[in-house]
């Protein structure tokens, strides 16, 4: 198993068609799905990008061996893979509420 996480509104998780793959506005956007490896670098980036974002959020635990679509890995630490295609939903392993201070910033989670 290669254990990677992806963070998503609560909204968006529960708008998607549980019976489809995992899409992401991303993927149309800029062509992958963002993920993070690591619980404290997933949550330091999502401080970096969603602290100011009342929203609820979830952390879906993604295995990158069954994802179903490509992946790479292109920053130079080596830990944000892009899946480049929806994402299987037998490779989401673990759905979490991410937890969050209530000056909205996200907390450790347990991986």
């Amino acid at each position: 198993m290669r254990l990677t996480f992806h963070l998503t509104p609560v909204e968006w998780w529960q708008a998607a068609d549980p019976a489809e793959p995992l899409g992401a506005p991303s993927l149309a956007r800029e062509g992958f799905i963002h993920c993070t490896d690591g619980a404290a670098a997933m949550v330091a980036t999502a401080n970096r990008h969603y602290r100011d974002d009342p929203r609820g959020f979830l952390i879906l635990s993604v295995d990158l061996d069954r994802v179903g679509s490509p992946w790479t890995v292109e920053d130079a630490a080596g830990i944000y893979p892009h899946v480049v295609g929806p994402i299987a939903r037998e490779a989401i392993v673990a759905v979490v509420a991410a937890p969050r201070a209530s000056d909205g910033a996200f907390l450790s989670f347990t991986d």
